[in-house]
């Protein structure tokens, strides 16, 4: 008597059996951070060296620093020794070290001025994107290293009122450095910084964001755009342009630097 094999089966299977996308331990965007001084205006171009020809003017001096010129100057990385040079070249010998002190007084308060009353325009393209991480529920934060009442009315004036849901500035941290601004901006939203996208226009910021974990995109300005970017999830020279950088594109950029870090197995 011959006997029929019995059929096998296929074995059932239920939906925590079945593999789990690539992506779907990561955690969505729910904040994009940005640099005040290099992401939301260029504050070197448009207000510091600006502010600089007005302090040369107020003291008679018959300097006037252009666009390029004043990039060259940035090598130099201490103001007070910048303008000194500038007048020491100029002829001013041992005068140029107290002039200086006073030229760089005098610059300040300008450049406090220009920012209160919103002197200084939003970069290209900001306003959009910020417009449009509100409408898509992501939280815009801004960090600086100046004086909360400066960047208060800076992010008041290029960006608008209640858009931005907090502001860290130089006068909340204990530690001095960009790094302890993202750790603050991070604890104010209650958020971990794989679910937060950075955004800056220098070197320092990245190195201060990629040292937090944050995902970082770099728009670069004038002066930094031969600066050393390497880790960020992209760098652009600008928000606008043929493919403006909008809220998904944040979102995808994010996932992307994070499922990278994941496969490399740094976060």
């Amino acid at each position: 008597m011959r006997t029929v094999p019995m059929q096998t089966r296929p074995a059932r299977t239920f939906w925590w059996d079945r593999a789990r996308p690539g992506d779907a331990d990561v955690e969505p965007l729910r904040a994009v951070l940005f640099d005040a001084e290099t992401a939301l205006v260029d504050l070197e171009r448009d207000a510091q060296r600006v502010a600089y020809n007005a302090a040369f003017d107020a003291h008679d001096l018959d300097i006037s620093w252009g666009v390029e010129e004043y990039g060259r100057l940035l090598r130099i990385a201490d103001e007070h020794q910048r303008v000194a040079s500038a007048l020491g070249a100029r002829g001013f010998g041992a005068w140029a070290d107290t002039l200086a002190a006073r030229v760089c007084a005098t610059q300040k308060a300008i450049v406090g001025e220009r920012i209160l009353d919103g002197d200084i325009a939003a970069r290209p393209g900001l306003v959009d994107l910020v417009m449009g991480l509100f409408v898509a529920g992501t939280w815009v934060g801004v960090v600086s290293t100046c004086r909360r009442s400066w960047v208060e009315a800076l992010v008041r004036n290029v960006v608008g009122e209640g858009l931005v849901e907090t502001i860290v500035t130089g006068d909340d941290a204990d530690r001095p450095g960009d790094v302890e601004l993202y750790r603050l901006a991070l604890w104010e939203l209650g958020i971990t910084p794989e679910s937060a996208l950075a955004v800056t226009g220098s070197g320092r910021g990245l190195a201060a964001a990629l040292a937090v974990g944050l995902p970082t995109v770099v728009v670069t300005t004038d002066y930094s755009a031969c600066q050393n970017f390497t880790g960020a999830a992209a760098l652009r020279s600008g928000y606008d342009g043929a493919d403006p950088l909008v809220a998904a594109g944040c979102q995808q950029l994010h996932r992307q630097w994070v499922l990278a870090q994941k496969r490399l197995g740094t976060a």
